[in-house]
């Protein structure tokens, strides 16, 4: 049965990539597809067709195919990392911004813009505040609870969160109110828009890494599923386990910010649906966590740049989707919990 559920899911992906591919500000026909694979394989063609290959094959490699890689690294990431910090939290609301590291890595990228700096070091101050935010939220959590206390570190993820939260309004308040605010009021919403296929190549190897790191450390999160004395008691080393998924969990998330900015609900709302489709063995739900928060970036994505002639922030239509779908998902198991 959990073939048959991956399988579905994984078509499912393969059409909302297609359709991704095919629609947008300057639709693409069936005919125009094949004009183009005619052009990949240098077959000959008239000269109007050939000048028109030509312009569909720059949109598409340059512009849709970055894009549309990006939205399935965000939405697999997010969904993973909302899934592993929830698993190990044992508490179905906590989301990757548990930490802070969605505020720091906010943080840096708002001064990144403040500084006037190019893109990649944008995306690079991002990264390293991001994982200072969580470094300072596990010093905190190590200082007062010894390392062990879940308590402790949550609080010290709401420490680090609000002191970051805090630098990011300063730097709101630094910002030019014509030209470098605008960027990063339209930044901490979250877009694809500036993705280059040089990016996602960069992204892509930790992604991968992280993900399949984190499939193997599915056993041991399903004991800490149980409770952290349980999975003492059945030989998980509770600390070393916990750290070592909260590393792996924060470069998942802070890598998305850099690709894509602040984009809401996808960790949190994700895991819930693939635990209810799929259960809750994390082995097989983290896998299908990522095919499916992908699938449903890949969407939003989409949706974000041809539901009006400007493109609308991906962080709005999350939110917008999310809500209902999570107080759904309450709903129901509330039900099932009652029941």
């Amino acid at each position: 049965m959990k073939k048959i559920l991956f399988l579905l899911i994984s078509i499912i992906l393969a059409i909302s990539i297609l359709v991704s591919f095919g629609v947008g500000q300057y639709p693409i026909t069936l005919n125009e597809y094949i004009d183009v694979i005619y052009y990949w394989l240098g077959l000959e063609q008239s000269p109007e067709i050939y000048k028109k290959s030509e312009s569909i094959n720059m949109i598409l490699q340059e512009i849709r195919l970055p894009r549309i890689l990006a939205a399935i690294l965000v939405g697999a990431s997010l969904s993973i990392s909302g899934a592993v910090f929830q698993g190990m939290f044992v508490n179905p609301l906590v989301s990757p911004s548990i930490l802070g590291v969605l505020s720091g890595a906010s943080f840096g990228a708002a001064l990144g813009m403040l500084l006037g700096e190019s893109l990649l070091f944008i995306q690079f101050t991002a990264f390293l505040f991001g994982f200072i935010a969580v470094f300072l939220a596990m010093m905190i959590g190590k200082t007062y609870g010894g390392g062990n206390s879940l308590l402790m570190l949550v609080l010290g993820g709401i420490i680090s969160s609000s002191l970051f939260s805090a630098f990011l309004s300063l730097i709101k308040y630094m910002a030019d109110p014509y030209n470098t605010l605008p960027s990063i009021v339209y930044w901490l919403m979250g877009s694809l828009s500036s993705v280059t296929l040089e990016s996602v190549g960069l992204i892509f190897p930790w992604v991968l890494i992280s993900t399949f790191l984190l499939i193997l450390f599915g056993k041991h999160l399903n004991l800490m599923s149980l409770g952290e004395d349980e999975a003492l008691s059945l030989g998980v080393d509770v600390k070393k386990v916990r750290f070592i998924m909260i590393i792996l969990a924060t470069l998942l998330s802070t890598l998305s910010v850099m690709l894509a900015g602040i984009i809401g609900w996808v960790g949190l709302v994700i895991p819930h649906i693939a635990r209810f489709i799929i259960g809750s063995n994390h082995i097989t739900l983290i896998p299908f966590c990522a095919i499916l928060g992908a699938t449903f970036l890949v969407i939003v994505d989409t949706i974000s740049r041809t539901i009006s002639q400007t493109e609308i922030p991906l962080g709005i239509i999350t939110s917008l989707v999310g809500i209902p779908v999570f107080i759904f998902v309450l709903r129901y198991n509330l039900k099932r919990n009652e029941g």
